[in-house]
């Protein structure tokens, strides 16, 4: 008898593999998918993502609190994101390239994007648009204290391409849509100038020292830190502004750094502690609110109780 040899050739179940990854799974006159350029299309996105998150924080991690001539850190941060999309927009390119797909059809798709944002994507691509004119502009700097609509105020603590971070005092992080402070009024006390005069109101009572009320409010205000004293032409002064019912009322006018600035609710607190202070050390009464009773006729009486004071005619 006999025996026949069969010979089994080794690569047959890669090769019955590959031909069914191959394998168009739809086809039609002009392009043709299958799992391998699909399972391609999604490994170039996905390459893309990695190396553009990558090369983002590479920038941004070198250049964080580095000065360089005529680029700031929102410029960088801006560039650093600007290259990311620019990286996702190439590869999608190359991933619908390698699909087989005609990219001279692009234009009918530009049209229908075009379309989309008129109608659901306005407002989307309306901050993205007023986030890239923030930070090219530099209207905005990340550390600036600003303040909206005159309700919300905080220090902007990161520029995005849609939207703004700013962070009260209060450690409340509010995201706001980056066209409210294109087509909004925005009031930033730090654009262009990292020194602010603020006016701290106070009042003593009548019959005091006027000179030595400002000696005192001086003194206290360069118990503060912060406070700018040593700049000549940004010295701190002491005005008489009003004659109240019961007081003088004066105020001290003085610039602050920063700090102080972004702070005002802990600024004017710190003031008026230190002056609180002076004015108790040279004697000045800081007033309270008084009236004086002037009786043609008749009598008065006192509860010494219930600390009631009645007038009676005189019989």
């Amino acid at each position: 008898m006999e025996g026949s040899n069969t010979q089994i050739n080794p690569w047959s179940f890669f090769d019955t593999v590959i031909n069914w990854i191959t394998s168009p799974l739809i086809q039609t006159a002009t392009v043709s998918f299958s799992l391998a350029t699909i399972l391609g299309f999604f490994l170039i996105i996905v390459l893309a993502w990695w190396i553009s998150a990558k090369i983002e924080n590479i920038i941004q991690r070198f250049t964080k609190g580095k000065a360089y001539k005529h680029v700031d850190e929102s410029t960088l941060y801006l560039l650093s994101r600007l290259l990311r999309y620019f990286i996702w927009f190439i590869a999608t390119l190359m991933g619908l390239s390698y699909m087989g797909l005609n990219l001279s059809g692009l234009a009918f798709l530009g049209g229908a994007i075009g379309i989309g944002i008129g109608f659901g994507l306005k407002n989307i691509f309306s901050n993205f648009i007023s986030g890239i004119i923030i930070i090219s502009e530099k209207t905005l700097k990340i550390g600036d204290f600003v303040e909206l609509n005159s309700v919300t105020t905080g220090v902007v603590a990161e520029i995005g391409l849609r939207f703004t971070r700013i962070t009260t005092r209060d450690n409340v992080d509010i995201i706001v849509p980056n066209s409210e402070f294109i087509n909004g009024q925005v009031t930033n006390w730090s654009y262009n100038e990292k020194n602010r005069r603020i006016h701290i109101p106070f009042s003593i009572a009548y019959g005091s020292n006027k000179d030595l009320v400002k000696e005192a409010a001086l003194t206290a205000a360069k118990r503060v830190k912060g406070a700018v004293i040593d700049h000549a032409s940004r010295q701190p002064d002491v005005w008489l502004v009003g004659f109240g019912d019961s007081s003088l009322d004066f105020e001290l006018v003085i610039w602050v750094d920063n700090e102080l600035m972004s702070r005002p609710g802990k600024a004017q607190a710190l003031f008026l502690w230190e002056l609180e202070t002076e004015l108790t050390k040279r004697g000045i009464e800081i007033p309270f609110p008084q009236r004086d009773l002037h009786l043609r006729t008749g009598k008065v009486k006192i509860d010494m109780e219930t600390h009631q004071l009645t007038v009676e005619p005189r019989g």
